[in-house]
């Protein structure tokens, strides 16, 4: 019969010390990689992606119908130029906005999450990345783009670090003053274009400024609590609230409608824009008028989604039915 053989027990001195020293550095490299990825993801967050989008959609408008008139080919370039510069601005300001509040936004579910606030990123990596962020995208917009669509972005990041932010906590007027800041992307992209400002790029500026306070009023109202938390003053207190939010809501809108109208009557634009900026302003002024009607957050809700939805549609509306 065979014998049975013994088992061979290896200690830890048998063990292959290249092997082991492999394994330790594979390690290592992975946690390197995946704290890598984290920051790197935590500052991608701090730009705040989603709202650059419409910021790049209303300066892509304004650049697109300021060189409409303009002589010669459309200039590619350029635009890209425009977009950068006006992006790593946004985003800038954007991560220096919660680099200030941070401390604020810890407080709040809506924001508690953000890599400032969770402290899952240093503050002064936020400082950096924003700081840098503002240094080269104006830097950018003077030499590739134009001394004026670098002073309107400059602008923005003044009004908007210097006044609209630390107002936030001080009165409902920041509404208005951030409204100021806000809609500078369209100026910003028409400035890129044609070197100047004309009635028709305030009119676009007019249409932004308008359309914010419904859109910020449903986040207010949806997030009230939270901004009550954190010492917020984004609405006033309870008993003048209501009414409050139903001016803010619904007057802009009863503004906003025949603004985006002007260009049709004027003759600047074709009938298809006309219906088609009439439609959508009708939809979203009876979401507005169904929350200043019943408060609720759903109300809230489809109020918000329908201002998302709006801006696109009158961009897309002036940029195809522009003449």
């Amino acid at each position: 019969m065979l014998e049975r053989q013994p088992e061979v027990e290896f200690t830890h001195d048998d063990r292959d010390p290249g092997l082991e020293g492999s394994t330790q550095v594979f390690g290592k490299a992975l946690a390197f990689a995946t704290r890598l990825y984290s920051t790197i993801s935590d500052c991608w967050t701090l730009t705040k992606p989603e709202v650059n989008f419409l910021i790049a959609l209303a300066t892509f408008t304004g650049f697109y119908l300021g060189h409409a008139h303009q002589p010669g080919p459309f200039p590619l370039s350029n635009l890209v130029c425009t977009l950068v510069g006006t992006l790593l601005v946004a985003s800038g300001t954007g991560t220096l906005n919660q680099y200030i509040e941070r401390r604020f936004d810890a407080q709040m579910r809506r924001t508690a999450h953000r890599p400032l606030a969770a402290g899952r990123l240093k503050a002064s990596i936020g400082l950096a990345l924003g700081i840098t962020s503002i240094g080269m995208g104006s830097v950018f917009l003077v030499i590739w783009v134009n001394l004026l669509a670098s002073t309107l972005a400059m602008f923005t990041v003044v009004t908007y670090l210097l006044l609209y932010t630390p107002l936030k906590r001080k009165s409902p007027a920041c509404m208005l003053v951030g409204a100021i800041p806000g809609a500078m992307p369209p100026l910003i992209g028409w400035a890129g274009a044609s070197g100047h400002l004309s009635s028709e790029a305030w009119l676009l500026y007019g249409i932004l400024f308008l359309w914010q306070f419904p859109h910020f009023m449903a986040i207010a109202w949806m997030y009230r609590d939270d901004y009550q938390r954190a010492g917020y003053r984004i609405l006033p207190s309870a008993d003048r609230r209501c009414a409050f939010v139903n001016w803010m809501t619904v007057l802009p809108l009863l503004a906003l409608i025949p603004l985006t109208l002007f260009s049709a009557f004027s003759g600047h634009a074709h009938a298809i824009y006309a219906l088609g900026v009439l439609f959508a302003g009708s939809v979203f002024l009876y979401h507005a008028s169904v929350l200043a009607l019943q408060k609720s957050n759903q109300n809230a809700r489809r109020l918000l989604l329908a201002s998302i939805a709006y801006l696109p549609v009158v961009f897309a509306l002036l940029i195809t039915g522009s003449k």
